[in-house]
């Protein structure tokens, strides 16, 4: 019985499926180890970003950055990294304050548009 080609075929089709099962489960393996160091990477990021912005701000310009970070958060980002750059470029030479924070976050803002209505 064992010569008979449909038992042949049907082993060679279980084998194919087998090898696929693994190959895949290997590719989901790699994909799952990838995003594991793209987040430890991330956070390694984020750890080194708060330990310099410990580091350059007073309480006061720390809980100013939190308040904007709840109202603007894509802002208070931008605002981070410009701190982080500056950090990093030796540009800061002592804490920042909550009165130069709010002067830094003026300066940061974007230019709000204003439009003046006329009545004839």
């Amino acid at each position: 019985m064992s010569g008979n080609p449909d038992d042949e075929r049907l082993d060679e089709l279980r084998q194919e499926r087998l090898q696929e099962l693994q190959e895949q489960a290997d590719g989901q393996q790699q994909q799952q180890a990838n995003e594991e160091a793209q987040q430890a990477a991330e956070d390694r990021a984020q750890a080194q970003k708060d330990a310099i912005l410990r580091q350059y701000l007073t309480d006061g310009a720390r809980q100013r950055l939190n308040a904007v970070q709840m109202s603007k958060p894509d802002f208070a980002e931008q605002v981070e990294q410009q701190l982080v750059a500056l950090a990093q470029s030796g540009r800061i030479q002592s804490k920042i304050d909550e009165q130069q924070m709010k002067q830094l976050l003026k300066e940061l803002q974007p230019d709000k548009k204003s439009f003046n209505i006329r009545r004839r």
